[in-house]
């Protein structure tokens, strides 16, 4: 793992290189503490900030070929290198180093662009052809790793954290009122959003040739949902699962660094810190967030496990005060706005987890979209038969839907049916599974002036997406939360960004290719989708607690507005006084001078969820614009890599 930063032909004055590159690494260095390196060419300069975790003496970047005609900076980890190593060798190719960034350039060089869809991992490269000068930047299918780039002059800069641009001289950030827009809208940026006019994020599962002038991206893989294994009985289906899940565990516990689990309190953590257990060959280290105020807490759940587990448990505990102070932090290091502060004890959690002396961690992540954990795809089966059923049927559909349901009153139950009657025919084409979501994100876009329809961007995705009219509501709803929320802020915002925040990688076993494409087989077969992951809750009954096996999906959540108007911080009477607020030209003054008076004076009971997402989405956005336009004093202290290997090979 590692942050990788560099330029192509990009309008820099050449005398300046080494101090221009070393100033963009120094500037992401938290994400490899351990070591950086650079090779500079007459156009070109590429570098790496290494966090060492696989062949940690000789796996050094940039590396080249033994011809010196390719350079390679690489962010991320190849899980299966050790298979394609095996391969590429049997095919005639030799190594210098055991590192899987060897086996990355080697497998470029051996079947170009088609060794992508082979790499199962988490990464973001650049490549550069000193011959043919051509930059080669790819990105895993995912958006697992970052990569963003931006035009400069004739040529281009590119960086796993935009952060990396405010090192160049003449570079300006400016928000983007239509992309702001749609992000607070749909909860998240879309696969090339980042929020700023003229950078773009590279779209997940692609890579880009630039050549001169040319810049041509191409996607490498496709997201489809096809059932590409035969299950003919739901045993079947649940061996599979154990077989696959301990498959993707085995390769992600591939480390020459101890390997830690993040566990939440639900059962997708548990199974993957299970199986972390099992195949260990150390003691497993688990680490929980836990929080005072008791409506987010699973700390019941998360010691349980730990005990099961034999695991040498780490909680951090997180009180309001403690979001409200890192929350400027984490907003710097996250650098595209969020809609909650959930990401803020993540931030906090991978501090402790590298204080632990641990590098790398093993999440739950993925798993509620692989297996349809999530309510909104309960809630897309049921709204596509409402028409069809009648009263009776609806009833009890609704309380298999909401359990809770037991403890809310017929005038809830009411609601809830006008709520689906009024949302039984699709309104936004395309959009059908989210439109009960987006109901929020209207009320948030109301933040920008000037950003036009803030569904045209994703509405204009699905269309533009192969396959999708195609796909069943239930696939299209997969298919939106893979490629929006998972990839733009899960995996993103509160994941990557605050995990490597403190140098540690962060590692996804649901989300293996296998495992995917298994769930994909065998959703919606042996049951109708109504009872939460019932699947892998069956494939793991004999091994869980029963406290984490019967327990309902209890989202991650971190206390938001109600922070801020316990805390009160000073920073925020300055972000949102009228003459900063003035300073933003973007943003209605009104509707935000009365969300914030209502934050501030209301009792948080009273405190509407899309209230809430709105204030904590204006915070954000008003702290990276205070950072990134007005570049303001970032407020952490930058870390510092010692220099490993600097090469220049321009001409003296």
């Amino acid at each position: 793992m590692c942050g990788i930063a560099g330029f192509h032909h990009a309008a820099l004055p050449g005398e300046d290189y080494p101090a221009l590159i070393q100033g963009m690494l120094g500037a992401i260095a938290h994400r490899g503490p351990d070591a950086t390196g650079h090779v500079l060419t007459p156009g070109s300069a590429l570098g790496s900030t290494r966090l060492a975790i696989i062949d940690i003496e000789a796996g050094v970047q940039p590396l080249s070929d033994p011809s010196g005609r390719y350079w390679l900076c690489y962010n991320g980890e190849i899980y299966n290198y050790l298979e394609l190593r095996a391969e590429l060798e049997a095919a005639g190719c030799s190594f210098q180093t055991h590192s899987d960034t060897e086996v990355l350039l080697q497998a470029w060089l051996h079947w170009g662009p088609d060794c992508l869809p082979r790499l199962n991992g988490g990464f973001a490269f650049a490549l550069l052809d000193r011959e043919s000068d051509e930059l080669i930047l790819a990105r895993d299918p995912w958006g697992k790793r970052p990569l963003f780039y931006a035009p400069h002059g004739q040529g281009l800069v590119f960086a796993s954290e935009m952060k990396a641009f405010l090192a160049l001289p003449g570079f300006s950030f400016e928000h983007d009122p239509e992309q702001l827009a749609s992000i607070v809208a749909v909860w998240t940026p879309l696969p090339e959003q980042t929020g700023f006019r003229h950078i773009h994020n590279l779209p997940v599962g692609s890579w880009m040739r630039v050549r001169g002038q040319e810049r041509r991206i191409t996607p490498y893989t496709q997201l489809d949902f096809q059932a590409r294994t035969r299950v003919d009985s739901e045993a079947e289906a649940l061996d599979l699962i154990r077989e696959r899940l301990r498959q993707s565990v085995a390769l992600r516990l591939r480390s020459d660094v101890e390997v830690g689990v993040y566990l939440s309190g639900g059962v997708d953590s548990a199974v993957v810190a299970l199986l972390a257990r099992e195949l260990s060959a150390h003691p497993l280290s688990t680490f929980s967030v836990e929080f005072a105020d008791p409506q987010y807490d699973e700390s019941a759940q998360q010691r349980e496990m730990a005990a099961l587990l034999g695991s040498r448990h780490h909680p951090l505990s997180i009180r309001h005060a403690d979001i409200v102070e890192h929350f400027p932090a984490a907003a710097w290091h996250a650098e595209i706005p969020a809609f909650r502060s959930a990401f803020v004890p993540m931030y906090l959690l991978s501090r402790q987890t590298r204080a632990a002396g641990i590098k790398v961690v093993l999440s739950g992540e993925g798993a509620d979209e692989a297996f349809l954990g999530y309510d909104l795809f309960k809630e897309t089966l049921l709204r596509r038969e409402w028409a069809a059923m009648d009263e009776q049927r609806r009833q009890a559909c609704l309380a298999r839907l909401y359990p809770h349901l037991g403890h809310y009153g017929s005038q809830d139950l009411a609601a809830l049916t006008g709520l689906y009657q009024q949302f039984a025919e699709e309104r936004l084409p395309g959009l059908f599974s989210h439109e009960l979501r987006f109901q929020n994100g209207r009320f948030s876009a109301r933040l920008i002036k000037g950003g036009g329809d803030p569904f045209q961007a994703v509405s204009a995705l699905v269309a533009a997406a192969p396959g999708y009219d195609a796909m069943s509501p239930v696939q299209r709803a997969q298919w939106l939360e893979f490629r929006t929320l998972l990839a733009g802020y899960l995996l993103s915002t509160q994941g990557e960004r605050m995990s490597l925040a403190h140098g540690v990688e962060n590692r996804c076993p649901f989300l293996d290719p296998a495992v995917v494409e298994l769930a994909a087989a065998v959703n919606l077969r042996f049951d109708d989708g109504m009872e939460e992951k019932r699947l892998l809750r069956q494939a793991f009954r004999e091994q869980l607690p029963d406290s984490i096996l019967h327990k309902r999906k209890f989202p991650y959540r971190a206390p938001d507005s109600a922070a801020f108007a316990d805390c009160r911080p000073d920073y925020l009477d300055a972000l949102l006084s009228a003459d900063e607020l003035a300073k933003i030209p973007f943003l209605d003054g009104k509707f935000v001078a009365a969300l914030s008076r209502k934050i501030m004076n209301t009792p948080a009971p009273e405190i509407s969820t899309k209230e809430n997402q709105a204030f904590i989405f204006l915070l954000s956005i008003a702290l990276q614009h205070r950072y990134f336009v007005q570049r303001a004093a970032p407020p952490v202290a930058p870390t510092v890599s010692p220099l490993g290997r600097a090469v220049d090979l321009r001409p003296r």
